[in-house]
């Protein structure tokens, strides 16, 4: 009867579609803040043991992309399940521990703990500024999707090819280049739970996180680069 009665008002349908629309984005928030956590716990273990010091050029390369992606498919195949949630802070914690390296030659800078503050300020400026204009923007952005695929891959094949090179131009080409098509990609992923095109939170929060995570990494290549003080 209540099946029946929601099918016929248009009114309660309405209100039960916004509520599990919310509740979508209440538990992607949740989990993205909670996979935080592992992230920097990852960072810590990093940068403390050394463990990926000597992951550099193409071996790095090699770990970096054969452990995020093996993540990514064991996410996809088990975000239905309990099991789910645990897989995506297991990537996290991978995540923070291949950031590390990086975060570790920021330390390295006289003042790289103001660098790490100021990208951790500036990201979470980005994703307060997206979060909402996702919940005021009218227009469908899903065309959107697309173009920020191709400069997705554009960016990627960009920083395989500079691990190589090594150019420090490069980078922060890939770093400004990557903020945009990530802060963008942070706008496109939140407007499609607002929408109602995301409807599983597990994949929701991974679209998200690798959003926060790059828009992060990138700027702070770009503050190391162009705001690192040595001794």
């Amino acid at each position: 009867m209540n099946q029946r009665i929601q099918s016929i008002n248009p009114v309660y349908g309405s209100n039960s579609v916004t509520q599990e629309r919310n509740k979508v984005l209440r538990n992607t928030y949740w989990l993205l803040a909670m996979s935080l956590v592992p992230t920097v716990l990852g960072a810590w273990l990093g940068v403390a043991t050394g463990l990926t010091r000597s992951l550099t050029g193409g071996l790095g390369m090699i770990v970096f992309l054969g452990g995020a992606f093996g993540f990514m498919y064991a996410i996809e195949k088990t975000k239905n399940s309990a099991t789910g949630v645990p897989v995506l802070l297991g990537f996290t914690f991978f995540m923070g521990l291949m950031l590390s390296r990086m975060i570790a030659m920021v330390l390295g800078f006289k003042n790289g703990t103001d660098l790490i503050m100021t990208a951790f300020g500036g990201t979470a400026g980005v994703f307060f500024v997206m979060a909402s204009l996702s919940s005021v923007i009218k227009r469908d952005l899903s065309g959107m999707g697309k173009w920020l695929f191709v400069g997705a891959l554009a960016i990627m094949v960009g920083g395989i090819i500079n691990v190589f090179v090594g150019s420090s131009v490069g980078m922060m080409v890939i770093s400004m280049m990557a903020i945009g098509v990530f802060s963008a990609y942070m706008l496109y992923d939140l407007k499609r739970i607002v929408d109602g095109g995301e409807t599983n939170y597990i994949s929701a929060t991974l679209a998200l996180y690798l959003d926060v995570i790059n828009v992060f990494q990138s700027l702070l290549a770009l503050l190391g680069i162009l705001g690192g003080e040595r001794d």
